[in-house]
């Protein structure tokens, strides 16, 4: 009977969540609440369905951008992407060195910290012949920071007066995973939106090379590299818009649809949260992750602001 309760609490706040009338930050609490207190009913499906809406979502949103404005946004952040990437890399080899952490856990953390948190260390783990229980640690460190950033960045972005182009380019580069860059910049506006996404896009090809430096680092022969081929279909959509290919208020109606599965998702994303998995993190990779990314705030912050 309580089993029954809680999965029909969970499909109605799913449903709730879903219409639209709650923002961003309140899904993933309503999520991270449900499984406080309740147990997920279906928490082995929710990871399943967070990869799928995720990319579903973001394809969706590319039918609301065009392709002038989409190409002008990734050759202005790739400089940051490229710098910050390079210099993030190399602060996460140094500090996992001073921490004493296990290498292949802190090259995990910097290199979601880097890139684009849970989809470079699904791609990069295999490569390094990682340890479950290191790809499980990298990961709660990953999606608890991630919670934070919905917050935080916003009331900063607000508090430093940033536009929404500054905004979303700062939060496409300092925050780790595309649900979290896609949420904190869908509630500033929607050229914060556009911005991010197209910049956060742009920044998960470098998996790729990412990827192969692992592979020579640790030495590791015959892995395949995953390739991010959601990323072609969300360019296809973006033509699509481009040349008007769509009615416009076919395309205006994905949009709108795309941003409410994108809240659905971080509802998903709380539900499978639990406080056990962040405590059994420990100190030393959390300390490795926070200060990676203060360093890749700071530093994005200010080659934007200066």
């Amino acid at each position: 009977m309580k089993d029954r309760m809680a999965k029909a609490l969970f499909i109605g706040l799913a449903l709730l969540v879903v219409s639209g009338v709650v923002n961003s930050p309140t899904a993933l609490l309503l999520g991270f609440g449900f499984t406080l207190f309740l147990n997920n009913p279906f928490k082995a499906y929710c990871h399943k369905a967070i990869h799928s809406f995720l990319k579903i979502s973001v394809v969706g949103l590319g039918f609301g951008m065009f392709i002038n404005e989409t190409l002008e946004t990734s050759k202005e952040g790739f400089t940051l992407t490229f710098l910050s990437i390079i210099l993030t890399v190399s602060l996460g080899f140094l500090l996992t060195r001073l921490l004493k952490l296990d290498t292949k856990l802190g090259h995990l953390i910097t290199s979601g910290t880097s890139v684009c948190g849970g989809s470079a260390i699904a791609a990069i783990s295999p490569v390094i012949n990682a340890k479950s229980k290191s790809i499980s640690i990298a990961l709660g460190v990953v999606f608890l920071l991630n919670s934070v950033a919905l917050f935080v960045f916003p009331a900063i972005g607000h508090y430093l007066n940033l536009t929404q182009h500054q905004f979303g380019l700062w939060c496409a580069v300092a925050i780790h995973d595309t649900s979290s860059v896609v949420g904190a910049a869908m509630g500033y506006g929607d050229e914060a939106l556009r911005i991010a996404t197209t910049v956060k896009l742009s920044r998960m090809l470098w998996i790729i090379p990412l990827s192969i430096l692992s592979m020579f680092v640790f030495r590791t022969k015959g892995e395949k590299v995953k390739w991010p081929y959601f990323i072609l279909l969300f360019i296809g959509a973006i033509l699509v818009n481009s040349y008007h290919l769509v009615p416009a208020p076919a395309t205006s109606f994905i949009v709108t649809g795309s941003k409410h599965l994108l809240i659905l998702t971080l509802f998903l994303v709380g539900s499978t949260i639990s406080i056990g998995d962040l405590k059994k993190t420990g100190v030393k990779p959390l300390t490795l992750a926070v200060l990676l990314w203060v360093f890749i705030s700071i530093l994005s912050l200010a080659y934007i602001l200066y």
